[in-house]
């Protein structure tokens, strides 16, 4: 490849990853330099469908950004029984943890859809978080956040009824990817009702029924794997969420 060809192949993906990092949430505001010298240090990977992103006990070195596709956090048992926690669509970040000097993964994250991840040094952030103090806070709410809606999944997992667990699911997905439409909160991830039993620890057969009774009663309405939700305040009531 000619020179002159191989410089504008590098300066393209320069400019491919800079316009990932700015799509992300909690890096769109930083300064070009900031984004620049950001790029300088990340690595860019495809992951295929149905492929693990990372492993519990891998070393935790780094922070990930969905630049395009889907992945789920799951959290592994002693017995080796996967649990759903959290999904991570494009234009977010996970592994978030290794900023708090984790040695090693917790959790384990799978690309559920063909996806590519920017990989970005645990040092880039933690440098960055000690030069700019309103990026260190908007990133430590945003650690925030997602520990307290992971610990409210494992709790609402562990010690809720299937009922109380299909809601919140539902909930935690309108919030997630939820789309405006005449009847009401349209899903805009598509599952089948044994991926939502997968995800709440239930069998398909339960679902089904807990989505007819929620049909019947008006909360939601919608044909196979397409849910919306009709009422969402009512929803919410009935787990005593906000």
């Amino acid at each position: 490849m000619p020179q002159s060809d191989l410089t504008e192949l590098k300066l393209t993906r320069m400019q491919q990853r800079i316009w990932y990092l700015q799509n992300c949430d909690l890096l769109g505001n930083l300064s070009a330099d900031q984004l620049a010298s950001l790029e300088r240090k990340c690595q860019l990977k495809k992951f295929a469908k149905g492929s693990p992103i990372y492993l519990p006990s891998e070393s935790a070195d780094s922070v990930l950004l969905v630049a395009s596709g889907l992945a789920k956090i799951c959290h592994l048992t002693l017995e080796g029984r996967s649990s759903t926690i959290a999904f991570v669509k494009e234009g977010e970040i996970f592994g978030e943890l290794s900023l708090l000097d984790a040695e090693v993964r917790g959790e384990y994250v799978e690309a559920i859809e063909p996806s590519t991840l920017i990989r970005i040094p645990r040092d880039a952030i933690q440098l960055l978080m000690e030069r700019d103090l309103h990026f260190a806070l908007r990133l430590t709410k945003y650690i925030g956040l997602r520990r307290r809606k992971i610990e409210l999944r494992l709790r609402a997992l562990l010690f809720t009824s299937n009922q109380h667990r299909l809601t919140h699911l539902l909930l935690d997905l309108a919030e997630q990817f939820g789309v405006q439409v005449e009847e009401g909160i349209q899903l805009g991830l598509r599952l089948s009702h044994q991926e939502m039993a997968n995800l709440i620890g239930t069998t398909r057969e339960t679902v089904t029924l807990l989505l007819g009774k929620m049909k019947s009663e008006g909360l939601i309405t919608g044909h196979r794997q397409s849910v919306i939700l009709c009422d969402m305040t009512r929803l919410a009531q009935s787990i005593g969420r906000d």
